[in-house]
């Protein structure tokens, strides 16, 4: 519960940013460069342009945010929908389709979305489709494997034998069956998304410079780390604590969602 409200919290900073931030997160005052926390008027301080570090913090959840989500769920609604397919039908398709994803999972997660970013150009739009591009595979291989424990079942056969079409099997009969898994790996993915975004903004291939992102805080920091520690400590603890905050929320949305582990629980408890 208190990381999901650490969650929401950040989610709530991100929608409200352009009311609760108290500067603009671009406005450049060289007279106040490199003022430390706690300073007049700026409670985090400010970087080398001047600009306030808090206000750039703010704003800069929003794009961790919006990447973060979007990515995952387009990601989960691709490989989905191929895993589905391929652990259904099986037979050539299923061949097909799992090396498609053996050979896509043979290049480094990392390298490919630089690749794929540096082609595309700097954008959240592009970190998107780059990180679709990179993440569906997991859900694929994940819905396959519960998709071919499933397509067995008795209450499989048994709609299979009504006449249901397969399509109505995969979405009415196979996929909520499989929902619980997918949950929780994409609840742990938006961890491994927001770090791959500030990752890719470090090296200056993420937003454009007009949109401040932690990674970029981080990127421009590394000049002043004697001088000005506060301006990669920040945005770095922002990334740690959600990231940490999403993990262990996926944690617990195993354990809430796993029967087995209820039943474990269950036996350990005395009579």
């Amino acid at each position: 519960m208190v990381a999901l409200a650490v969650l929401v919290t950040f989610v709530i900073v991100g929608v409200l940013a352009p009311w609760i931030s108290p500067y603009d997160p671009n406005a450049q005052n060289l007279a106040n460069r490199l003022q430390p926390p706690l300073s007049e008027g700026h409670l985090l301080g400010t970087d080398g342009l001047g600009r306030d570090v808090l206000s750039r913090l703010i704003h800069g959840s929003r794009i961790s945010l919006i990447v973060g989500f979007s990515a995952v769920l387009l990601s989960a609604v691709f490989g989905v929908i191929v895993g589905l397919v391929s652990g259904y039908v099986g037979g050539w398709v299923d061949s097909l389709l799992m090396r498609i994803v053996d050979a896509w999972l043979a290049f480094p997660f990392l390298l490919l979305a630089i690749a794929i970013v540096a082609v595309l150009g700097r954008g959240i739009d592009n970190i998107v489709i780059a990180l679709v591009i990179t993440g569906w595979v997991l859900y694929a291989r994940l819905v396959r494997g519960e998709t071919l424990s499933l397509r067995e079942r008795e209450f499989v056969l048994s709609a299979r034998g009504l006449g249901a079409s397969p399509m109505a099997i995969m979405m009415k009969h196979i996929l909520p069956n499989c929902l619980a898994p997918i949950m929780v790996v994409a609840t742990l993915e938006v961890g491994v998304v927001i770090v791959t975004e500030a990752s890719l903004s470090f090296l200056g291939l993420g937003a454009s410079a007009s949109e401040p992102s932690w990674g970029g805080m981080l990127a421009d920091g590394r000049a002043y780390l004697t001088r000005a520690w506060w301006l990669a400590t920040l945005p770095g603890l922002a990334i740690f604590v959600i990231v940490l905050a999403v993990n262990v929320l996926g944690d617990a949305l195993r354990d809430a969602l796993d029967p087995r582990h209820e039943k474990i629980r269950s036996e350990e408890i005395p009579a």
